[in-house]
């Protein structure tokens, strides 16, 4: 790999052009990715769906072309918990995985975790009540329902809540809603093909199946990341903490 591609400055914003991608990674040439941006611009797992079984082929792809419809949800709950889903996976603009699609399926169907925690209500009630405490804390902090606020503003509530720094009655109820809505909002991210391409996920093994175990090997098919810089170490040295 060139190490024009382990920095910024390939990108067109470095580079001085007008097409830059807005959080600086490449912009999305092949396949789809939330935002059109990723790591892996040429990369589309879908292209590997000749590879897997019937069964998984026709699950996954049905995530793409036929999201389950919303039927658990309200119109208003299904506006709030939408902008806190985008909001705390930071979809800011299309296309966007449609996360609250799959935990309304969830919670529609009954198919759940098969736990809770004893001081939380069951994840049904969780849900219904995350999208009134939600609204509340908006309008508390002077504005409207929280799917109508300011970006700004929802992110200092999201990062309230994720500090557990949220009082009041409705909060005290659900003392774990973060906890309980992230699990259920990564795993409806993460489950979707797009998800995949954004982080180079080859999806699934079987039949074809994998050769190359060892530590840091990489499979032929698996794509080339494009964009090395370490979440982790990045966001240390930027102050992000």
């Amino acid at each position: 790999m060139s190490e024009g591609f382990r920095n910024a400055g390939h990108l067109p914003k470095q580079a001085g052009r007008n097409q830059a991608d807005p959080d600086e990674l490449p912009r999305q040439r092949r396949g789809t990715t939330p935002q059109m941006h990723g790591r892996y611009p040429d990369f589309d797992v879908l292209s590997f769906s000749d590879h897997w079984d019937e069964q998984t082929r026709t699950l996954i792809v049905k995530r793409v072309a036929s999201p389950p419809p919303l039927r658990f949800f309200d119109a208003a709950e299904t506006e709030t918990l939408s902008a806190f889903c985008d909001t705390v996976m930071h979809q800011t603009r299309e296309p966007r995985i449609p996360v609250l699609a799959f935990i309304d399926e969830k919670l529609y169907t009954g198919r759940l975790d098969g736990f809770r925690y004893a001081d939380m209500p069951n994840d049904p009630d969780t849900w219904r009540l995350l999208a009134r405490a939600l609204d509340e804390e908006a309008q508390t902090r002077g504005g409207d329902a929280f799917g109508r606020i300011s970006e700004e503003l929802r992110l200092e509530i999201v990062g309230a809540l994720a500090e557990g720094e949220l009082e009041g009655a409705a909060w005290t109820a659900i003392p774990r809603a973060n906890e309980v809505a992230m699990r259920s909002i990564l795993a409806g991210f993460y489950s979707h093909p797009w998800a995949w391409n954004e982080i180079g996920f080859p999806g699934p093994a079987y039949p074809r199946g994998y050769m190359r175990l060892g530590i840091d090997q990489r499979e032929p098919w698996m794509p080339e990341e494009a964009f090395v810089v370490d979440p982790v170490a990045d966001v240390k040295e930027r102050g992000l903490e």
